[in-house]
């Protein structure tokens, strides 16, 4: 990676994006049970430890999903 934005971080808006219609606690869950599904493990961490940093960079239903990956687990 040479400084732009991380895969999961563009991969979790965009589908942050496609869910803009609903309310950010519906589309967070249609996230996190995407990330949960297909994800692999490795970049499922990295979105949530993204998340936790208190990372700007992430639509506030992608973070919302993050936070509900983690309290999955």
């Amino acid at each position: 990676m040479s400084g732009g934005v991380p895969p999961y971080v563009r991969l979790a808006n965009e589908i942050a994006a496609q869910f803009a219609h609903r309310s950010p606690e519906d589309a967070a869950t249609v996230i996190a049970n995407h990330v949960k599904a297909t994800w692999d493990p490795r970049m499922k961490q990295a979105l949530i430890t993204h998340a936790e940093s208190g990372a700007t960079d992430l639509s506030p239903a992608a973070v919302l999903a993050a936070r509900r990956l983690q309290a999955a687990r």
